[in-house]
């Protein structure tokens, strides 16, 4: 971490020392921390219930413009976790109450040309990793004008393009889970129980008209990119459409269908992406370090070889009232089994917004899994939520949540048998 704060330290002087030297050159003409980009989620209270970012054609650009941004977060933890404790069943470690390691990212947004950007993310510490490494990138393109002025004008008033070693657009619930250090946007602690969220290398095309969505993507279906074991790697196929607008002034609608598809890859990543970690720090670890891990209070199907998902995601917010609802359902299979097996999410999430500036917030979440275990066992686990949080500026939120976790059904040598997870955590994150 220590390390980490320093390269900081170093890259921002740095780069602010570019940016004074550049001063009186017309190419750099914004500040180093300029708020005004299009085409873009703002890092603060105003990107709360943003997904994809709005299109917007009306740019002002007039040099390029380095954005640099960031995100810390810290949490206290009192939590118990517990299984059944059968001779059978690897006993639990001991844990208690108090602060996890701090997470922190770093980001850069650089608009390159009219219309292009650049966004690059980097986990400057978090709880698996606690050196310094790059989460993903990509080039965002809302105009063709690099190729010539007004080429394509009147389709990219629509269409938006993306590329890079990116975060897959699969579904709507990794715009509201935390990342990493960014749990800003993510108004509990905890994020879903089938946490869809992976980096892949990849393209997504993307068009907008009247508040319908709809993208098409590819990606090269590999979290570690290597070009090593060629016959290992296939191409992950994934989509998206939707409606979202104001139905009236303070009434907002949205709906969404997404599919990801996999087949035959090394394993594939949709529910085992996140190499940051879980926001809920050792539970369902054994004494010998055997469980969860990093991943903790996760769930994953463990579909690694064949692996379809959709999701369905529906959004409404009057006034301060919102609600955000997941149904999921993943199939498929290992490369050893022969069968394929299938995984059910169910998750509501209910809250209430309010104050002069929505600057406060109370809701709860119930999220419920249900599938088929390798070993051929029918499990289900659940979990609820109730929470609150306080925007103290638009940069800096402190939330708290209790959580409540319970696994049924799972065998008698599993370290999650009759496996039960209770307790609060404090956080605050800033983000800018």
């Amino acid at each position: 971490m220590k390390n980490s704060i320093k390269y900081l330290v170093i890259l921002l002087v740095a780069t602010f020392g570019l940016q004074m030297q550049a001063q009186d050159n017309s190419f750099f003409k914004k500040s180093l921390f300029d708020r005004d980009f299009e085409n873009f989620r703002h890092p603060d209270q105003r990107g709360i219930n943003d997904f994809e970012a709005a299109k917007d054609t009306l740019t002002s650009f007039d040099g390029i413009n380095v954005r640099v941004g960031g995100a810390f977060a810290l949490q206290f933890q009192e939590i118990d976790h517990e299984n059944s404790g059968n001779e059978a069943t690897p006993a639990l470690q001991d844990i208690g109450g108090n602060f996890n390691l701090a997470t922190a990212n770093l980001d850069f947004d650089v608009r390159l040309y009219d219309g292009v950007q650049l966004h690059l993310r980097t986990y400057l510490s978090s709880q698996n990793h606690e050196d310094t490494w790059v989460k993903g990138g990509y080039l965002q393109i809302d105009k063709l004008d690099f190729i010539s002025e007004g080429f394509a004008e009147d389709l990219m008033k629509h269409m938006r393009i993306k590329i890079g070693h990116m975060e897959n657009n699969y579904g709507d619930a990794h715009f509201r889970r935390s990342d990493n250090a960014m749990a800003l946007y993510n108004p509990f602690v905890g994020n879903y129980l089938m946490d869809s969220f992976t980096t892949e290398v990849g393209a997504e095309v993307y068009y907008f008209d009247k508040g319908f969505l709809a993208m098409v993507g590819a990606t090269n279906g590999k979290l570690n990119q290597s070009v090593t074991n060629p016959e290992n790697t296939s191409p992950s196929l994934l989509a998206k459409v939707g409606y979202d607008s104001y139905l009236k002034e303070d009434l907002r609608f949205r709906l969404t269908g997404s599919v990801y598809h996999t087949n035959q890859t090394a394993s594939a990543y949709l529910y085992s992406g996140d190499r940051a970690g879980s926001r809920y720090y050792n539970i369902f670890t054994d004494v010998n370090g055997a469980g969860d891990g990093f991943r903790a209070a996760r769930v994953n199907p463990n579909l690694k070889n064949e692996l379809t998902s959709f999701m369905i995601n529906p959004f409404v917010k009057y006034g301060g009232l919102e609600f955000f609802g997941i149904y999921e359902r993943a199939t498929g299979k290992a490369a050893e089994e022969s069968d394929t097996r299938a995984w059910n999410q169910y998750a509501g999430e209910l809250l209430y917004r309010f104050g002069n500036k929505e600057q406060l917030y109370v809701g709860g979440r119930y999220n419920y899994v249900d599938g088929e275990l390798a070993t051929g066992e029918n499990v289900s686990v659940d979990r609820f939520n109730l929470g609150a949080g306080w925007f103290m500026t638009k940069n800096i939120l402190a939330k708290i949540e209790y959580m409540n976790q319970t696994y049924d059904d799972y065998p008698v040598f599993d370290v999650h048998n009759d496996g039960d997870a209770h307790g609060i955590v404090f956080e605050a994150v800033i983000s800018f």
